[in-house]
């Protein structure tokens, strides 16, 4: 099994979660966060100052996959929220070494 964590812009959202419905990706778990990567921000101005925004907002997407459907919900994520501007995300892939779900006490890939 996989983690697939991807950090999106706020506003590609829908997109992706749309995508991901597509291919049959039932669960997913989204987490409003904050970051910058090599822009370091940007600068706005406001009321004739100038300031640094240096903490942008963004979306962190986790999703738990099978092995075997990992390249195909990481392309799909890349694909639904790509804009080709600076700043439109990573996406993590790790190793899950076991998933229980809670209520049944389910095991592995039937937990997903």
């Amino acid at each position: 099994m996989k983690k697939i964590e991807a950090i999106i812009k706020p506003f590609k959202l829908d997109e992706v979660k749309e995508a991901l419905n597509d291919i049959g990706i039932q669960g997913i778990t989204v987490t409003e966060v904050k970051g910058f990567g090599r822009q370091k921000g940007h600068t706005e101005l406001y009321r004739g100052a100038e300031y640094v925004v240096d903490f942008l907002p963004k979306i962190k997407l986790e999703v738990i996959v099978t092995e075997d459907s990992a390249p195909k919900v990481v392309e799909t994520i890349v694909e639904a929220a790509k804009t080709g501007r600076i700043g439109d995300g990573k996406v993590f892939v790790m190793p899950i070494e076991e998933v229980v779900r809670i209520r049944t006490g389910e095991t592995g890939e039937e937990a997903i």
